[in-house]
């Protein structure tokens, strides 16, 4: 059974013109579906009661199940979804003061294997859908919405990251269709939606010629090929010069600067020496630093900087006049901070 979400508009009119409908009828179906999130046909109550039937004979409405959801003391969200065939992904709410962000993951599990990563430690099971990708937002919407006891009017996801479980630009056709419903069908503008790759060059440069006014974020983690391969052996193909050409060129094409991103490990790649390499290799590049540290995961024996070495690195990078910022920790306490999901509960 094929399934809506997923479909955007024309392709929801062609689906009502297919089973003897007016198009508008598709129409009417796409605003349920991204506006108000149902999960159900009763809830689609200005169609046809024969339309719905139909529907419901020859397509799934395609909402996963919630088997937990967890909220941290902070505020952050985390949801563990059960999808069709029995998989399960985990996806992350994020309230701010200024915004609601969902960060959702592209795929079940992940091939990349970053050693410091619990969701590496998973494996990779398969892709996600469009649709699958979608209805993470939707839930995560729900969840904080039922946590509020507020109405969708009042609560909506503004801001999503593609951050989670798995490597985006390795799911290329489906995580753009994603981009494209969340801009069109769900209303979030496309300057509020970031794709984060562990440096995948040939996404990056196909992604540089979709020319989108969307963030990308690069998880660099090494300044050097040999401490990159350590790290993240799964992009071991691509040299971290090789990486950094292809940003310049996602700036030539979109005109947006590039966000790298950086886990801090203590004693591996925290030191002032890496810092300036770093600085080095990003030197006239527009691009800013987000720094992080390690956020403690079941097996790998790593741990977090001092606070000393984390000052002294940010320092040589703003002393060779790169923009950082330090990502507040959200979502630790419940394993829902960067680097910390995976497929179970708990």
């Amino acid at each position: 059974m094929t399934t809506l979400l997923g479909l955007n508009t024309e392709e929801l009119r062609a689906v009502a013109r297919d089973v003897g409908q007016p198009a508008y009828r598709g129409t009417q179906v796409a605003k349920w579906l991204y506006t108000h999130g149902v999960r159900s046909y009763d809830e689609m109550t200005n169609l046809p009661e024969s339309l719905r039937a139909e529907l419901a004979r020859t397509h799934d409405i395609g909402r996963a199940h919630v088997t937990a959801t967890q909220h941290s003391k902070d505020g952050t969200t985390k949801l563990l979804l059960k999808l069709h065939d029995g998989a399960t992904v985990e996806t992350v709410g994020l309230p701010y003061e200024d915004r609601l962000s969902c960060c959702l993951s592209t795929q079940v599990g992940c091939p990349i294997g970053c050693v410091f990563c619990a969701t590496g430690l998973s494996g990779f099971t398969r892709d996600l859908t469009a649709g699958e990708m979608i209805d993470q937002v939707l839930a995560v919407q729900e969840a904080m919405q039922a946590t509020a006891g507020r109405s969708d009017n009042h609560i909506r996801i503004d801001h999503v990251t593609f951050m989670g479980m798995g490597e985006p630009l390795l799911n290329y056709e489906a995580t753009v269709k994603a981009v494209h419903l969340l801009n069109d069908e769900v209303g979030i503008a496309m300057r509020h939606l970031s794709i984060s790759t562990a440096g995948l060059v040939p996404g990056i440069r196909r992604l540089a010629q979709e020319r989108l006014q969307l963030t990308l974020a690069v998880s660099l983690h090494a300044p050097t090929d040999e401490l990159r391969r350590e790290l993240v052996p799964g992009m071991a193909r691509w040299s971290v010069t090789e990486i950094i050409e292809a940003c310049y060129e996602y700036v030539l094409w979109t005109k947006r600067r590039v966000t790298f991103e950086y886990c801090l490990l203590g004693g591996l790649n925290d030191s002032v020496a890496e810092a300036q390499e770093l600085a080095r290799i990003l030197h006239g590049l527009n691009c800013h630093v987000n720094l992080m540290s390690f956020n403690p995961v079941a097996g790998p024996g790593y741990t977090r900087p001092p606070r000393d070495r984390v000052t002294a690195f940010r320092g040589v990078l703003e002393a060779a006049g790169i923009q950082v910022t330090q990502r507040v920790e959200r979502g630790s306490d419940i394993d829902a901070a960067c680097g910390q999901l995976r497929q179970r509960a708990g």
